[in-house]
């Protein structure tokens, strides 16, 4: 949602987010009760490239739509388990 300046007569600034469609030209100052006019003000543009915002959108999207997995993916055909011969390997726990 769209962050909007307000400036009243009075010389108070605010800003407040309304919807695109819903913008008003006029709203009441939240400090003194004042009318309150729309400011013009420059548009906040990413500076981001195209990979680093496809990076942030991914991120964003997985919190809310996280892959759900029903099992393990299957191993790679021909790599066979390495085995080692260190013997504070068999203390780890196995896979």
């Amino acid at each position: 949602m769209p962050s909007y300046a307000f400036q009243c007569s009075e010389g108070c600034r605010f800003d407040a987010l309304y919807a695109m469609s819903e913008v008003p030209r006029e709203t009441d100052c939240r400090r003194c009760g004042a009318p309150a006019r729309r400011a013009i003000t420059a548009p906040h543009l990413s500076a981001a490239g195209s990979s680093a915002y496809g990076l942030i959108e991914h991120s964003a999207r997985s919190a809310h739509e996280p892959a759900v997995v029903d099992r393990l993916p299957a191993r790679a055909p021909g790599r066979a388990q390495r085995v080692t011969s260190h013997p504070l390997h068999a203390k780890l726990p196995r896979p």
